[in-house]
């Protein structure tokens, strides 16, 4: 009896180290299958800095790499680039790969400026944009799309910024008239940053006057203008930002003292010089033209002898013989001849 207590004893203390075992072999054995699921619980993602900066004339390479929920992938795929707004903007660039081709042909490239610099069966889909221009600033967005056993795509949805940076350009310089008889003088650059204008001249020192920016929703255009011109002179509009300078002249030159009636006097008076000068060279060329041909009205045309179709034909034919001459009547004959006795 002693020893079958003991025996159910050991029995009680067995079953639960049994148990124990086979709950962690079997938290072991279900390892490799939370790795295997795990690949395609993977999201599509995307990664962009928020902002390139390069200066106008130059490079710049926006960056962009992708992830997505696919373990392995080697079908066919696109790679896009937008301009503006995803999903909806003007495409920049477009190239596609075939099924298990690293190589990306262009497809699209604006002004054929554009141009892959990553490699999309690597997740990398870095662009770059040659000879940077103030117009290619603005927000771009990348886009794959993968064709074939398996059709999926993804698109950034804040894309890059794209900062391009210039030196000041005065792009018009002007003088106006403006009302009372008065003149105004506007100014318009470009330049990124845009530029601080200021304007110098005669009673003026060096002063800004009346920015008026952006223009027409161009970000990177200023005007500025310069009402009621006091004095006569030269006028310079100076541009300036963190990139450089540039400035350039206009003049104003305008009649003092005069009426409206002496003004349109003057202008008529200069007007009818002209036309006395127009006269007079007309009459001089008339009178040498006299002068070197003095005989042309007083002698009649001259008679031109009449052309001898006999003479043309000889001419066009000068291998024809020579026509018989017969001698005096009564001379001897030296030869056979066709004159008549």
């Amino acid at each position: 009896m002693e020893g079958s207590v003991r025996l159910l004893a050991c029995l009680v203390c067995i079953l639960p180290m049994g148990s124990l075992v086979r709950t962690k072999r079997d938290t072991t054995g279900n390892l490799p299958n939370t790795e295997v699921h795990s690949a395609p619980t993977q999201r599509w993602s995307m990664q962009l800095p928020a902002e390139v900066s390069a200066a106008a004339g130059e490079a710049a390479v926006l960056p962009c790499t992708f992830t997505h929920p696919h373990r392995h992938y080697d079908g066919p795929l696109t790679a896009i680039w937008r301009a503006g707004e995803p999903f909806a903007g003007p495409q920049v660039f477009r190239c596609a790969a075939a099924r298990g081709s690293e190589l990306c042909q262009t497809a699209l490239s604006r002004h054929g400026r554009f141009r892959l610099l990553g490699n999309p069966r690597r997740n990398d889909l870095s662009l770059r944009v040659e000879r940077l221009a103030l117009a290619d600033a603005g927000r771009y967005f990348c886009r794959v799309e993968f064709a074939g056993d398996v059709h999926d795509r993804y698109e950034s949805r804040h894309g890059v910024r794209l900062r391009v940076t210039a030196a000041p350009r005065i792009i018009n310089i002007s003088v106006l008239p403006g009302p009372a008889h008065a003149f105004r003088a506007l100014c318009t650059a470009e330049g990124e940053p845009p530029p601080a204008l200021a304007w110098s001249g005669p009673a003026l020192g060096n002063r800004s006057a009346g920015a008026q920016g952006p223009g027409q929703g161009i970000g990177h255009q200023v005007t500025a203008e310069l009402p009621a011109l006091a004095q006569d002179g030269r006028y310079t509009c100076t541009a300036s930002n963190s990139q450089g300078h540039a400035e350039a002249s206009v003049y104003l030159f305008r009649f003092h003292g005069a009426s409206k009636a002496s003004t349109i006097a003057l202008l008529l008076g200069a007007l009818g010089l002209k036309a006395l000068l127009l006269l007079g060279a007309l009459a001089a060329y008339a009178s040498r033209r006299r002068l070197e041909d003095p005989v042309t009205q007083d002698t009649p045309p001259r008679s031109q002898a009449q052309e001898s179709n006999y003479e043309n034909l000889n001419q066009r034919s000068p291998r024809s013989p020579p026509a018989a001459t017969c001698p005096p009547r009564g001379a001897p004959q030296t030869q056979a001849s066709a004159c008549a006795p």
